[in-house]
């Protein structure tokens, strides 16, 4: 069974990768999708990583429900992003 101790460690680990890596990957594809861009093969690449990640990641979420609003908020970012680009790629 995972300690509160365990599940605190991976919740700042995960937090630091989403604050230093993940979010601002995000807001520069949001940017890029904003501007009528489209995905390309590493962005997509991205995209998949991050919907695994959330995945993996729910159990801890099901564990500590103060993070639910935090990852709502990330997967709705992540859902505009697809939305704008599906959206980019329909008009192009």
């Amino acid at each position: 069974m995972v300690t509160s101790t365990d599940d605190e460690g991976t919740i700042v680990a995960l937090l630091d990768r989403f604050r230093l890596q993940r979010l601002p990957q995000a807001l520069a594809l949001k940017e890029k999708v904003d501007g009528g861009g489209t995905l390309d093969d590493h962005d997509i690449t991205f995209l998949e990583q991050v919907f695994e990640d959330m995945r993996d990641v729910k159990p801890l979420v099901q564990r500590h429900p103060e993070l639910e609003s935090l990852t709502a908020r990330i997967a709705v970012l992540y859902k505009e992003i697809t939305d704008k680009a599906l959206a980019n790629e329909q008009g192009s």
